[in-house]
């Protein structure tokens, strides 16, 4: 049986596609395959009586095609600091089938999952100018930045609004400055390429 959650806090990630990213418009990746990673800070939530507060997950996942087709392979990360009840129910969530969105959302298009990885991660959060790492930078990082005016070389600020979205409502997009990936059956580099950031609120069931 599930417990009600609540989750909610700040998401920053990137992907390989062009900026803005098709999946933000329904449309299919900009190479026809969706690599991508994603940090969560959460800054309060709980579940059932766990409290959540301050436990910061993150994910990163191989489309061969469009996210909706399927057939991803995923790996979440977890902050080592995270408690043994805290890592109980976020494995719990991370299992989807029934929890809640997104995460049955993310649990309904992986057909391979690796095992949760629980290391240390560092988040610097500053809008769309932050930037996280795991350890020392040599497995994960990724860093933010508002997209530059070809002409002008000015910030260009852009913000998406989308009521249906599922990982977040309203976020500001921009470019990766650093996104660079390796675990095990999964490792990229997109630097350059699409950025978010965005606050979340997640609950269920």
């Amino acid at each position: 049986m599930v417990e009600p959650w609540r989750l909610q806090g700040a998401l920053i990630g990137g992907c390989n596609c062009a900026w803005g990213c098709p999946c933000s418009f329904d449309a299919p990746p900009t190479d026809g395959y969706c690599e991508a990673i994603d940090m969560l800070v959460v800054r309060d939530g709980h579940y059932g009586a766990i409290d959540l507060a301050g436990v910061t997950f993150g994910s990163a996942v191989r489309f061969p095609g469009a996210v909706h087709e399927g057939n991803g392979t995923l790996i979440f990360f977890v902050d080592e600091r995270a408690t043994p009840p805290q890592r109980m129910a976020l494995e719990t969530l991370f299992a989807g089938g029934g929890v809640g969105l997104p995460f049955d959302i993310f649990a309904a298009v992986t057909a391979t999952r690796l095992p949760t990885l629980y290391v240390p991660i560092v988040v610097e959060l500053a809008g769309i100018r932050s930037r996280a790492r795991i350890g020392n930078g040599a497995r994960y990082r990724l860093a933010l930045s508002r997209i530059r005016n070809p002409v002008t070389g000015d910030e260009e600020e852009i913000y998406l609004e989308k009521p249906t979205g599922f990982t977040w409502r309203r976020g500001e997009l921009g470019m990766t400055t650093d996104m660079w990936l390796a675990i095990d059956e999964l490792a990229f580099d997109h630097t350059g390429q699409y950025a978010e950031f965005a606050e979340f609120a997640y609950a269920g069931p």
